[in-house]
């Protein structure tokens, strides 16, 4: 388990450092604003589509390591995504950070997004990771809002 805690660091850390897809989509299709006030992470997922297709999927905005860290890697990760998987791979991550989802018994799609389950033991830590998943969802279903209080 150690092992798997110091991948969990080194990944939150690198991707906190350098997020990938960290900048705006000009003529988005789909956006939304996120906030997480016990934390302070406010952030705008950016969605063009190519018909039911994430053709790009971009950030903006700040928050702590982990808000950040899990929105770059969501942005890696649908891209190329239909919709309909997008918001499998949602739900997926949701159940994942809540225990509803067992990442090594339970069938999942979410590859190296496996990385945030321990934050399972952080509860204070399970609406940081999920805020840009569920901007990201409310962008999609056109939505331009949404709180995880």
């Amino acid at each position: 388990m150690s092992e798997l805690n110091d991948l969990y660091q080194e990944t939150i850390l690198e991707h906190n450092k350098n997020p990938r897809n960290f900048r705006e989509i000009e003529g988005a299709d789909k956006q939304a604003v996120g906030n997480n006030p016990l934390c302070g992470d406010a952030l705008r997922v950016f969605v063009r589509m190519d018909g039911d297709t994430v053709d790009d999927v971009a950030f903006k905005g700040s928050g702590c390591a982990i808000s950040k860290a899990s929105a770059s890697m969501m942005t890696q990760t649908l891209k190329g995504k239909t919709r309909e998987e997008a918001e499998a791979m949602f739900h997926e991550f949701q159940d994942m950070v809540t225990g509803k989802l067992d990442v090594e018994t339970d069938e999942n799609h979410l590859g190296k997004l496996k990385i945030f389950s321990g934050v399972l033991e952080f509860p204070a830590r399970v609406k940081c990771a999920s805020l840009s998943w569920h901007t990201l969802n409310a962008a999609l279903s056109g939505e331009d809002e949404v709180s995880t209080e």
